[in-house]
């Protein structure tokens, strides 16, 4: 269902003013957010100034890929095989890169970034066709946030977990979800399963 937002002008330089939540953010009252809950992210994007395709493609591959931050703003077109449909994930922290297929939604958005932005290195990147810092990013998230109704402070992190736990929920082997997301040690992979409910789908059956 499309969601109705005001005509805001936005850009990755102001956010009406207020700057983006600081990396760490402490008190938040969730550490990562639900699928509905990144869908209205991407609605509310994709809504709000000239770029609004671009920031709506930025959470969308930072939800169904686990990206960082930093793994966002380093990826290049040199890595993505849109014939194919693969992205080659490099993960920052040490982490185990990996190759994800790249599905429908993903295409196509990546298919418009390439009409939009022309001729770039990067695969996201600003009106000048320089990369987007990780500022910009936290932004570009915490504007969507606030647009979409989320009841707290959104974070780019929290995109990441969300595809954990989604994958979790979905009932995913662990040591997928660990290559998928790039884990050196499955214990950072465990808490997604510890609270998907499909660990006590059985336990009552009336």
């Amino acid at each position: 269902m499309p969601v109705n937002l005001p005509a805001l002008p936005f850009s990755a330089k102001s956010a009406s003013g207020a700057a983006p939540p600081p990396k760490q953010t402490a008190n938040r009252e969730r550490e990562y957010l639900r699928s509905h809950e990144v869908e209205k992210l991407i609605q509310a994007a994709r809504k709000v100034g000239r770029n609004g395709n671009r920031d709506a493609a930025i959470i969308l591959l930072m939800f169904r890929h686990g990206l960082r931050t930093a793994e966002l703003v380093a990826l290049k077109w040199s890595q993505v095989d849109l014939r194919a449909g693969y992205i080659d994930i490099r993960r920052a922290k040490h982490g185990h890169d990996s190759i994800h297929p790249l599905r429908a939604p993903e295409l196509r958005a990546l298919r418009q970034l390439q009409r939009d932005y022309p001729d770039t290195q990067y695969v996201f990147v600003s009106e000048r066709k320089a990369p987007l810092s990780t500022r910009s990013i936290r932004q570009i998230v915490a504007r969507a946030g606030l647009l979409a109704g989320i009841p707290f402070p959104v974070h780019p992190h929290q995109l990441r977990h969300a595809c954990g736990y989604y994958l979790a929920s979905c009932g995913h082997d662990t040591r997928a979800i660990q290559d998928y997301l790039g884990h050196k040690n499955i214990h950072h992979t465990v808490r997604y399963t510890q609270l998907s409910p499909q660990r006590f789908e059985n336990f009552w059956t009336d």
